[in-house]
């Protein structure tokens, strides 16, 4: 099996292309990340107080060197959502395995930050269908976790429909603190 952090697979369908991040993609991402409507659905747990509303594109340049920094010591993949019909980036997914002392271990963790326009059922669907099944085996996990707070209605819908379901279990960060407000898919035995 191919080494997701040596070499990091695109996938696509008629409509979106995830492919990894790069700094040409910080106009369209600052787009994404200034957007207030979409901010309270970003998954912020566990990542030192940052909030991802990012307003200068010097800001959005220092987030994707962090995030390349990160895919270069094997921490996490942050893939761009690249919507064909506009030929623009409108949004990111993070995924990386995790292994915890919590209910969370041997987990795929997901971040799917995309931009209001696109917090649609019909559009998570599609673009977390197209990484769903592939991450299994990229990040050597039995589960994918992902967070969906309860105004997130289109998001909850959309992973309800793709399998996950909504667990009580509570993901304990680095510092101890409690995060809540996870779905997860199983891997199919």
């Amino acid at each position: 099996m191919e080494n997701v952090y040596k070499n990091c697979p695109e996938f696509e369908d008629k409509r979106y292309l995830l492919r990894m991040v790069c700094m040409e993609d910080k106009k369209d991402l600052l787009k994404v990340y200034s957007d207030k409507a979409a901010l309270r659905f970003f998954n912020n747990d566990n990542c030192g107080n940052d909030d991802f509303y990012y307003t200068s594109e010097r800001r959005m340049e220092q987030a994707i060197e962090y995030w390349l920094y990160e895919y270069n010591r094997n921490g996490f993949v942050r893939w761009a959502v690249v919507s064909k019909p506009i030929h623009e980036v409108i949004g990111t997914i993070e995924l990386f395995h995790r292994d915890a002392d919590d209910y969370f271990t041997n987990c795929g963790l997901l971040r799917l930050d995309i931009r209001s326009d696109y917090e649609k059922m019909s559009e998570i669907i599609e673009i977390l269908g197209l990484i769903i099944e592939p991450a299994f085996t990229l990040f050597q996990c039995d589960k994918i976790a992902t967070k969906a707070i309860v105004t997130a209605t289109q998001r909850m819908r959309a992973l309800e429909e793709l399998g996950f379901l909504y667990t009580d279990e509570k993901l304990i960060g680095h510092d101890g603190t409690l995060y809540s407000s996870y779905f997860v898919l199983h891997q199919e035995k």
